[in-house]
């Protein structure tokens, strides 16, 4: 069943990773690139859905069950790159839309072999926590049977010609904060509360926050703005807590103490903080069925010498969102080795971009095996 690529499928994949990268969208602005996938899955022949008030395209081919659906996120970071802001895909979303697109070219021209629905989902918004919600809202694998994902992983995690069956992303979330008090003169430091020593404070309680030591987590403040001019003490600020935790049980208990604590330093101050933590991804929810087949494609493709196992991720991803509010999907994300450095969401990152050509070939492998699987259990 081995999937070996043509000269012109490469060239393809490698067209629309060049397009893709150079015309990269921010969470929830990815209007372009919408428009530009759907263009593609029409001209293959894909019945396609889009939305009028959010970005993202589902392409569907085939008809029946099972249902066996992809995913490819596909917005960018806001970075500064050689002294300029911009949206950046320094995630590596560029590179897992045009594996799935890949992987849309060789499943037409094997729509004949197989009994099923190919369904691609084509995410908006995943840095930010919040795609994989807009698209569940709308039902788009309420129906469906096994859902893969892929993601390029870092050197230090995998190698590259390496791959792992499934990415167990610990839960991530971002906590906002709004500082609450009243301005003072830079000469009477009495007359009001300085929001930066609040915020300051709030940093060093959570130093001493303690949670069960043999699970993985971490809170740090990553975003911090305050005052208009150097001699008004500002009253107000807005900040945000990076917050993360290997499982979803330690993510809540974690949650709930940073609260305390932030509210803790609110009382002591004498001021109010408001928090947000609506945002965040949770931690991994895998199938064994579905890591099953994925590691099966994963050694056809590259080798049993080349398979590594299941690993932790440090990273979250909101893929994992789809399988808690349809607890029936069996889901799982290929990890793929691509020699990656220095390292994901940094402005420079690189990777090998023929690791790509594997992405494909393992993709499409997994949802012809779980065809096959299916076919064979009737």
């Amino acid at each position: 069943m081995q999937q070996e690529l043509t000269e012109t499928i490469k060239e393809n994949v490698m067209s629309l990773f060049n397009y893709l990268h150079t015309h990269a969208e921010i969470s929830m602005n990815e209007v372009r690139t919408t428009a530009f996938i759907k263009e593609k899955l029409d001209a293959l022949g894909y019945r396609t859905r889009t939305f009028d008030d959010c970005p993202g395209v589902i392409g569907e081919i085939g008809n029946g069950r099972p249902i066996v659906a992809l995913r490819a996120d596909m917005d960018a970071l806001w970075q500064e790159v050689d002294g300029k802001l911009q949206a950046n895909h320094s995630c590596g979303h560029d590179a897992h839309m045009s594996m799935v697109l890949g992987a849309a070219m060789i499943l037409k021209e094997r729509l004949d072999s197989f009994h099923g629905t190919v369904r691609l989902v084509f995410q908006p918004a995943e840095e930010i926590g919040r795609g994989a919600l807009e698209l569940s809202k709308r039902g788009v694998l309420d129906d469906a049977d096994y859902f893969y994902g892929v993601h390029l992983r870092p050197i230090e995690e995998t190698k590259d010609g390496r791959a792992r069956p499934a990415i167990l992303h610990g839960a991530c979330g971002t906590i906002s904060g709004v500082i609450d008090g009243e301005d003072a003169h830079g000469a009477r430091p009495h007359l009001g509360t300085n929001a930066i020593e609040v915020a300051a404070s709030i940093v060093n309680a959570l130093g001493h926050l303690h949670v069960n030591p043999m699970i993985p987590s971490s809170v740090k403040m990553t975003n911090l703005h305050a005052g208009s001019a150097t001699n008004i003490i500002p009253g107000h600020a807005e900040f945000s807590l990076d917050v993360r935790a290997q499982t979803n049980e330690a993510m809540n208990e974690f949650k709930q103490k940073i609260k305390q604590i932030v509210q803790g330093v609110a009382t002591s101050y004498g001021v109010n903080v408001s928090l947000d933590d609506s945002h965040g991804s949770p931690a991994a929810v895998s199938a064994p069925e579905a890591i099953a087949i994925m590691g099966d494609s994963i050694k056809e493709v590259l080798g049993d010498d080349h398979y590594d196992p299941a690993g932790l991720s440090s990273g979250g991803d909101d893929f994992h969102q789809y399988a808690i509010r349809t607890p029936k999907l069996k889901s799982t994300m290929l990890g793929l080795g691509c020699d990656l450095k220095p390292g994901l969401h940094h402005p420079y990152m690189t990777f090998n971009h023929d690791a790509m050509y594997d992405g494909v070939r393992i993709l499409t492998t997994a949802v012809l095996k779980t065809f096959e699987r299916a076919a064979d259990e009737v």
